[in-house]
């Protein structure tokens, strides 16, 4: 009898991008980014001043996206998302990809936010994080 393979075997990835205890994002190291709410807002945005729908291939890769970041991003009015954005930025300790994760992800303790961000253990103390965290949900609750 033959023996089967069940599993594909799993490609390498073709970086070297790894979001742990030492961040290493390659070639998007010093690139913006936005939290799942900022992202939201801004396809909202173009999608209302775009004349043309997009094509049935698009259309669903579009529909998909919205649903994924009407679901998950954590606040729906611009004002929080603004207010959210100007908090994180003045982190300059932080680099882009780590305060979109903490817009995005609203965790409650720094304990937390650094488990999910190892990165953060060197950069920020756990008291000025916890600040920080509380000033985002306070945000959150008024939503």
């Amino acid at each position: 009898m033959a023996n089967h393979v069940t599993t594909r075997t799993r490609e390498k990835p073709t970086g070297d991008e790894e979001a742990a205890q030492q961040l290493k994002l390659g070639e998007f190291a010093n690139v913006p980014t936005l939290t799942l709410s900022e992202a939201r807002l801004l396809i909202n945005a173009v999608m209302s001043h775009r004349k043309n729908p997009p094509s049935n291939k698009e259309g669903d890769v579009f529909n998909k996206t919205t649903d994924y970041l009407d679901i998950f991003a954590r606040f729906k009015a611009k004002e929080n998302i603004e207010a959210v954005e100007q908090m994180l930025d003045t982190r300059t300790e932080l680099v882009y990809f780590e305060r979109s994760q903490l817009g995005s992800l609203c965790c409650e303790t720094a304990e937390e936010a650094k488990l999910l961000i190892p990165s953060l253990h060197e950069k920020i103390s756990d008291d000025d994080l916890q600040d920080l965290l509380d000033n985002i949900m306070r945000l959150r609750v008024s939503e």
